[in-house]
């Protein structure tokens, strides 16, 4: 990643998010991993497993869990921002979606006290988009489970819930080695595997769990 790319980061590192409670009730998928479906023709999510980490009538934003930063390490992006990386952890390095690449997001446990730039997801899960959170990731105080994911997919009013109805996406509960495992390839089927289904013997009318 170049040094241009990095000091956007920063740049939206130091503006944080207003911290929202997550949503309740209806059809909103806060919360959720969506499942691409077999049929999807979008390159940019063929095969792809989202976290939504926020999702109201305005729209909704999520996280892609299964794809990796190309040629991004997490403690070259410390030293490229100024962050003594002597004896930090290394944490994941996703591509979070084709929207502002340049921006980074931290999903992580609650066990990381919320500030200012954390928007709780669930009681288990936050985001976090403060440089603070990388500090202390590197100083060993940050949370337990970390990833750090550049660009997001997003989605406006309406859109997402027609996505759903259309069957472009399937629905799972999230767990930890969809949110956080290693092993990126096996995530679209282990995803499938939580609804029971192989997804090469869904039909093109499979809904939603």
């Amino acid at each position: 990643m170049t040094g241009q790319a990095l000091g956007c980061i920063l740049h939206f590192m130091t503006n944080p998010v207003r911290r929202r409670k997550k949503s309740s009730g209806g059809p909103y998928l806060t919360g959720q991993i969506l499942i691409a479906m077999p049929a999807m023709n979008d390159p940019r999510f063929s095969r792809t497993v989202i976290y939504v980490v926020a999702h109201n009538r305005d729209g909704a934003m999520g996280l892609v869990l299964n794809r990796d930063a190309e040629q991004v390490s997490f403690p070259d992006l410390l030293e490229q921002l100024g962050i003594d990386k002597t004896g930090a952890r290394d944490i994941p390095v996703r591509f979070g979606g084709p929207v502002d690449v340049t921006r980074g997001f931290v999903l992580h446990s609650t066990d990381y006290a919320p500030g200012e730039g954390t928007l709780q997801v669930t009681q288990e899960t936050a985001m976090t988009t403060t440089l603070d959170i990388l500090k202390a990731i590197a100083l060993g105080k940050g949370p337990r489970k970390a990833l750090l994911a550049l660009g997001y997919a997003g989605w406006g009013a309406g859109q997402l819930e027609g996505e759903v109805q259309e069957n472009a996406w399937a629905i799972c509960a999230p767990d930890d080695l969809l949110l956080f495992g290693e092993a990126l390839e096996p995530k679209w089927r282990q995803a499938f595997d939580k609804l029971g289904v192989p997804p090469e013997r869904l039909s093109p009318g499979f809904g939603h769990a």
